[in-house]
């Protein structure tokens, strides 16, 4: 049973916060009562979704050690999530010698516990920021721009809505980036979600965050201005796979990788 942690006064428990419900489905401990119930809920219209969470993880986990590969050293993840198993620093160590990690969240939860985990790292850090507020969240990281930067951007732009123009965002993000950079994104699409799942996602839509879901030509159009590299915008398990994929897994989620000439 997930253990009931004490309530900062300047947190809401009384609405599903979606970084506490995914914490959830990894089987964290950082939720409260109203994130469990609905992701419960969640549960039950799409019991995949754990697996899915952990799909999610394991692909960042390969697209940082690609990125690395190719002399990036700097890493923006925004809409990071509470720390959880094999954080991006932990990877950038093994695969980046002297990588840098900035994770960015507007959520106070996810702040606090990730300063605290992060205590006197030189390497990695948390700053408060929003996609939606590009050029403030750019100012906060404090990274050096004129060199390549790894941008995550994982299970976030779903959580914003079209008439906010998520699009627009990347490509503020984008164009602040040296050549060299990679844009590394995954999102949920609206292909195959049975009518259970779709009411799965509903509940995200009373929680801390809306859920849009969208096409592929939606999702491939937040890599403009970048070249994708290959296999493309995939199923989460296809991208460069390490291990068997599962077959029986439904592919609600795409990714992909763009580099920035």
């Amino acid at each position: 049973m997930t253990e009931q942690r004490p309530v900062p006064g300047t947190i809401d428990v009384t609405r599903p916060n979606v970084a506490r419900m995914y914490d959830y489905y990894l089987g964290g401990k950082d939720n409260f009562a109203v994130d469990r119930q609905a992701a419960e809920r969640v549960l039950a219209a799409a019991p995949h979704t754990p697996a899915l969470a952990r799909q999610n993880r394991a692909f960042l986990e390969r697209a940082v050690r690609y990125l690395g590969e190719r002399g990036v050293g700097q890493f923006l993840d925004i809409g990071a999530g509470l720390p959880t198993r094999r954080n991006v620093h932990e990877v950038v160590r093994d695969a980046v010698p002297g990588g840098r990690v900035v994770y960015v969240d507007n959520d106070p939860v996810v702040l606090s516990h990730g300063r605290a985990l992060l205590d006197g790292a030189v390497d990695a850090g948390y700053v408060a920021g929003d996609v939606r507020r590009p050029a403030d969240l750019l100012a906060e990281a404090g990274l050096d721009l004129s060199r390549p930067v790894g941008l995550l951007l994982l299970a976030v732009l779903h959580c914003v809505p079209d008439e906010e123009d998520p699009w627009a965002a990347v490509r503020e993000l984008r164009d602040a980036l040296a050549p060299g950079s990679h844009l590394v994104l995954s999102h949920i699409t609206d292909a195959e979600l049975s009518a259970s799942a779709r009411a799965g996602a509903d509940v995200y839509r009373k929680a801390s965050s809306t859920m849009t879901l969208r096409d592929r030509d939606a999702i491939t159009r937040f890599f403009d201005g970048f070249t994708v590299v290959e296999p493309g915008v995939v199923p989460l398990p296809d991208w460069r796979p390490t291990e068997a994929v599962r077959e029986d897994l439904p592919t609600w989620f795409l990714c992909g990788v763009g580099r920035k000439d």
